[in-house]
């Protein structure tokens, strides 16, 4: 079927026309049924990032990646693999737990959304994609693994080793090894899980690895060395850290003030779709507690949510039936969700980088947003630092009067699912 369809697309049904300085992915040589879904995702001009990386990876080099979030690194990796699967297919017998490819993510949200790219991108072909991430039903993604072929395996550290260690996933076939946002692994302590991994896939020579991290600092560079060969070094400095398309502002205030502040705006600047970002799990569950009595239509995702219910959330999130997603930094890294119109830091983040990965949830594809940050007596120190990394001034006010005044609470909104959030939670 795929293939039928397949055959009824031509390029003369995606136009893009030659712009100066742009690189179209016309310019690369690749297979039609990967141009078709590069043409469904609304893919046009290549970002810098993809226009460099691309130039090496299709020619069969590594590649080590510096950019930020939201410059379409995932796409770039994505095509490479995807096309080079497509042009050179396997006439061998083939067995179930070999992936041709394997991606790995550090969070549960980062591997699902790749998992989700891959598949948009893959859409007309017959390339098979899975992920494999902890928090999921893990008899369903064994029974997987030993029952079908897979092409494209995205996977987060720990569930991959559960599954390398039952043997029932062999990773020495695989021909693209990828490494998303090694620096965050790096952090949260799965660098010898990942060298663990690498050791179990064919030595560097006889695969072709990418690696992309948002800062390359020592140790970040060392591994990169060790696990690349000949690797191309692809930098891209963005012209502003943040995007010229979310407007950023603090409001100075005290931490027991910080509610009232937080339900005034979503209430009174009509905010449809938010997300709240505090720093830890407590303060995520009491946040989304009190929202939910005040009769806001909220819920929360962070690390101690099981993960089918966060991707619920998600889901419920993008569709409109929730008004006010409330996240930590590690839960947030990979949601990927168009119109949202408002952030807001309920707590100013210690990692400067977190700072721009909260506030590119808002303002996504050339749409306008708005980043709202509270600097207390708590946090407001790294207010400097924060300013420093993102080479710009925030506009720092004490907010108007009204906006902490008490105002009378909403009938709670029952919403499908929602109680059973709330419940979850007060087990913790």
């Amino acid at each position: 079927m795929q293939k039928d369809k397949a055959s009824s697309w031509s390029l003369e049904q995606f136009q893009v026309p030659e712009k100066e300085g742009e690189s179209r992915f016309h310019d690369f040589d690749l297979h039609l049924d990967l141009m078709h879904g590069i043409a469904d995702s609304g893919f046009q001009y290549c970002t810098p990032i993809q226009a460099e990386v691309l130039t090496h990876t299709l020619a069969g080099a590594d590649a080590i990646g510096r950019a930020q979030t939201g410059t379409g690194k995932t796409a770039a990796f994505l095509i490479t693999v995807i096309n080079d699967l497509l042009k050179h297919p396997i006439d061998v017998q083939r067995f179930a737990g070999e992936p041709r490819a394997l991606i790995v993510a550090p969070t549960r949200e980062l591997a699902m959304q790749i998992e989700k790219d891959a598949k948009v991108l893959a859409k007309h072909t017959d390339l098979q994609v899975m992920s494999v991430v902890g928090g999921m039903n893990f008899n369903r993604q064994q029974e997987r693994l030993q029952n079908k072929l897979i092409d494209i395996l995205v996977a987060t550290p720990g569930r991959l080793l559960d599954f390398a260690k039952r043997r029932d996933l062999w990773l020495d076939r695989v021909e693209f090894l990828v490494l998303d946002e090694a620096d965050r692994m790096l952090d949260m302590g799965f660098i010898p899980d990942v060298k663990r991994i690498v050791g179990m896939t064919p030595k560097s020579q006889y695969r072709q690895t990418q690696l992309f991290s948002a800062t390359f600092n020592d140790d970040v560079m060392n591994l990169s060395r060790r696990w690349t060969q000949d690797a191309e070094v692809v930098e891209i400095e963005p012209t502003q850290v943040t995007t010229d398309t979310v407007e950023q502002k603090v409001y100075i205030t005290n931490t027991d003030d910080k509610f009232k502040l937080l339900y005034n705006l979503i209430t009174g600047m009509n905010m449809d779709k938010v997300i709240v970002f505090a720093n830890r799990r407590d303060i995520t569950r009491r946040v989304s507690d009190r929202l939910h009595k005040k009769g806001l239509k909220v819920s929360l995702i962070s690390g101690d949510v099981p993960q089918t219910q966060r991707s619920k959330t998600l889901e419920r999130f993008r569709a409109g039936d929730l008004q006010v997603l409330i996240a930590t930094d590690v839960a947030g890294r990979g949601i990927h969700i168009d119109g949202v119109s408002h952030v807001v830091n309920y707590n100013l983040p210690e990692d400067p980088e977190d700072y721009v990965h909260r506030i590119g949830r808002t303002g996504r594809a050339g749409a306008s947003g708005m980043s709202i940050s509270f600097a207390c007596e708590d946090d407001a120190f790294l207010l400097p630092e924060l300013e420093n990394a993102i080479g710009m001034k925030l506009e720092c006010e004490y907010p108007p009067a009204d906006l902490l005044a008490e105002k009378e609470t909403a009938a709670p909104v029952k919403t499908p699912g929602n109680d059973t959030t709330q419940n979850a939670e007060k087990k913790d």
